[in-house]
C-alpha cells in the first residue's frame, strides 16, 4: 500500500497568530508535524501553505512543501489545489493531517490509510471512546455512529446515539459514556474524489451542523470509521494548549 500524506499549515489563526511556526522545545510546530508524519511509512509528505513565512521554515528541513491560495474557503478546497499541483491519479491515497496536532502518532496516519485501502470508499476516518460524560455533552466534541461494516452513519455535535431514558431524566449520572465515540479529525481520501466533493451542493445537514463530512454521507457516499489504534491528543489552538503539549514532552 502506498499513501501521501497532506499537511495544510495556514498562517493565520485568531487565538494563536503564526501558529504553524511557533517554537515547541526547539523545533517549530509544522516540523514536528511533518517528522510525525514521516514516521507514518507514507511515500511522501507535503506540506501546503498559504504564507512565505511558513513555506521558508518547511525548505529549511524539506523540499515538499507548496505555496497555495490564500482564498481558500476550507482544507478540502486546498486539498484539491494539492491534487492539481502534484498531478496526482485519482486513484491515490491521501491522508490530511491538520498542521496543528505535534503529538499525532503515526501509527493513527498509517491505520486510516489502510482502512481506505481496503475499501472501495472514497474517504475514511477514525474515531476514539469518550470517556466523559462532559464530552459526551460538548458540542465542541463531534461524535459519530457507525454500521456493523465500519460505514458512518451521521457524525453530529449533539450527543450521539441519544440515551433515551437517562438524557430525558436529564441524569448524567446515568449517561453511559461507553456508548459514544468522538470523532477524530484526520481523513483519507481517494484524491479523485477531492473534485468530486466540491462539486457536490451543500447540504442542509452540514449547514445545521457546520461539519463538512455531512456533505460527503449526504450525497450517498460512504465514509469508513474505525477506533485510532494509538491515543489522540488534542491539537494546539490556544496559548494554553501550547503549554500542555510543551509539558508533555518534556515529562
Amino acid at each position: 500500500m502506498e499513501f501521501i500524506v497532506v499537511i495544510p499549515a495556514r498562517y493565520a489563526s485568531t487565538r494563536l497568530p503564526g501558529k504553524p511556526l511557533v517554537d515547541i522545545c526547539g523545533k517549530t510546530m509544522i516540523q514536528r508535524v511533518y517528522e510525525q508524519a514521516v514516521k507514518s511509512g507514507a511515500k511522501a509528505v507535503y506540506v501546503a501553505t498559504d504564507h512565505q513565512l511558513v513555506y521558508d521554515e518547511v525548505k529549511r528541513f524539506t523540499d515538499n512543501v507548496l505555496m497555495t491560495r490564500e482564498d481558500h474557503q476550507s482544507g478540502t478546497e486546498r486539498l484539491a489545489e494539492v491534487v492539481e499541483l502534484l498531478n496526482l491519479d485519482d486513484d491515490t491515497l491521501m491522508v490530511n493531517v491538520q498542521g496543528d496536532e505535534p503529538l499525532l502518532e503515526p501509527e493513527n496516519i498509517s491505520q486510516v490509510a489502510d482502512l481506505l485501502f481496503q475499501s472501495s470508499a472514497p474517504m475514511a476516518t477514525l474515531s476514539v471512546d469518550i470517556n466523559d460524560v462532559e464530552e459526551v455533552l460538548n458540542p465542541n466534541a463531534v461524535k459519530v455512529v457507525s454500521d456493523i461494516n465500519q460505514n458512518a452513519l451521521y457524525f453530529s455535535r449533539s450527543p450521539i446515539p441519544f440515551q433515551r431514558d437517562s438524557m430525558m431524566a436529564l441524569d448524567k449520572e446515568r449517561i453511559p459514556v461507553s456508548h459514544f465515540n468522538r470523532h477524530v479529525g484526520i481523513y483519507a481520501y481517494r484524491a479523485g474524489f477531492i473534485k468530486t466533493y466540491l462539486a457536490l451542493s451543500v447540504s442542509p445537514l452540514e449547514v445545521q451542523e457546520s461539519l463538512e463530512q455531512l456533505r460527503v454521507l449526504f450525497h450517498g457516499y460512504p465514509i469508513k470509521v474505525t477506533k485510532a489504534i494509538k491515543p489522540v491528543h488534542a491539537g494546539v489552538d490556544t496559548p494554553e494548549d501550547l503549554e500542555r503539549v510543551v509539558e508533555f514532552l518534556n515529562d
